[in-house]
């Protein structure tokens, strides 16, 4: 089966990181968010992934020239111009030469969903399309998705006013699409599949949907991208997720080649060569490769990309440090602030919900 990752979206919310760094190159954990995603679709029967690029589409060719990735084949597909959801996947599609059913998936959600359970209940209903749903619990910021009992959606109905929803199940951003589906979707403009494509499909009643209550996160904010790593040491993901490296402690997970001296509690990873100082305090976060940690630092549900330097006595809570930043001795970056790679934090600075560095 072919796969449609859509991964052309700039990734605002997480700014200044995704200025040079497209989201779905960003690290989760140990390897980049999209290796996530395309490990999971090779371990449920995808054999090719074509990427929907948009956004900094060299990021992506240029670390996987050879055409693999995490078990599947791997296809470019870069739009000329933004052609929203449904435009982009019918670019991919036409790109790609695909000329049966597929899966699209968006780039920036990570999920343990069975796509062979949703594949055999699409072919059991015989729509053209089927939705992956998800339970959540403020469905208003997401596309809600009312069904009947056999699972046929009665409306797709986006972002909806709070309190206002008929349901909280909304789609999970994962669908399985028939071939057809592609010759509803005008060529040569923006076109949506959640407002556009889904509703006519609803009109004809072919469109249908399967809850699941598997793992799944929308990683598009601070808050959720630092959640994708501690779920993954945390074991709330499939154990496939987890890094290939020794276990120290429960969920304490670190490359041989680290070298630490601090007090680390899980669910923590360390990278190879990264060095953390006698007296620091590591607790649920992620300190890249070759990065450091001083004397006294104290690093908590936070994520210290590789290269970076965190200074003696300095405190970083809940949030993320770019890769070769530094932050000085005494500094406190706290409350989901983001540092851009290469930025300095000066010493006794206080960042909180801040933005450092980038354009």
């Amino acid at each position: 089966m072919d796969a449609i990752v859509l991964v052309g979206g700039e990734g605002t919310r997480l700014r200044p990181l995704t200025y040079d760094v497209p989201k779905q190159m960003l690290p989760v954990v140990d390897r980049p968010m999209i290796e996530h995603v395309v490990g999971w679709l090779a371990r449920h029967g995808v054999d090719r992934v074509v990427l929907s690029l948009g956004y900094r589409p060299d990021e992506f060719q240029r670390a996987y020239p050879e055409g693999e990735l995490a078990g599947a084949r791997l296809a470019f597909a870069v739009e000329p111009e933004l052609l929203d959801t449904a435009g982009a996947v019918r670019f991919a599609a036409e790109a790609a030469g695909i000329g049966e059913r597929f899966l699209v998936l968006n780039g920036d959600v990570l999920s343990d969903f069975d796509i062979p359970a949703l594949a055999s209940f699409h072919e059991a209903h015989g729509g053209l399309a089927t939705i992956q749903l998800t339970p959540v619990s403020d469905p208003s910021a997401f596309g809600v998705v009312p069904t009947e009992d056999d699972g046929r959606v009665k409306a797709f109905i986006e972002k909806p006013p709070p309190g206002t929803a008929p349901t909280n199940q909304i789609s999970a951003g994962c669908y399985l699409l028939e071939r057809e589906v592609l010759d509803l979707v005008p060529a040569g403009r923006r076109v949506s599949i959640e407002r556009e494509t889904f509703p006519s499909l609803v009109d004809k009643g072919t469109l249908y949907a399967l809850s699941s209550e598997a793992y799944w996160l929308d990683t598009g904010t601070p808050e959720k991208y630092l959640q994708a790593s501690f779920d993954i040491l945390a074991r709330r993901r499939a154990a496939d997720c987890l890094p290939p490296v020794p276990e120290l402690a429960t969920g304490v997970f670190a490359h041989p080649s680290a070298r630490i001296a601090a007090s680390v509690t899980g669910p923590s990873y360390v990278g190879a060569e990264a060095e953390l100082e006698e007296g620091a305090e590591v607790s649920e976060s992620v300190v890249g490769a070759g990065a450091g940690v001083g004397v006294g630092a104290r690093l908590s549900r936070s994520f210290v990309m590789a290269g970076a330097v965190i200074g003696p006595g300095a405190v970083i809570d809940s949030s993320i440090i770019g890769p070769g930043a530094e932050v000085g001795a005494g500094a406190k970056v706290t409350e989901f602030s983001i540092v851009a790679g290469g930025e300095k934090v000066a010493e006794a600075t206080a960042l909180a919900a801040a933005r450092l560095g980038g354009r």
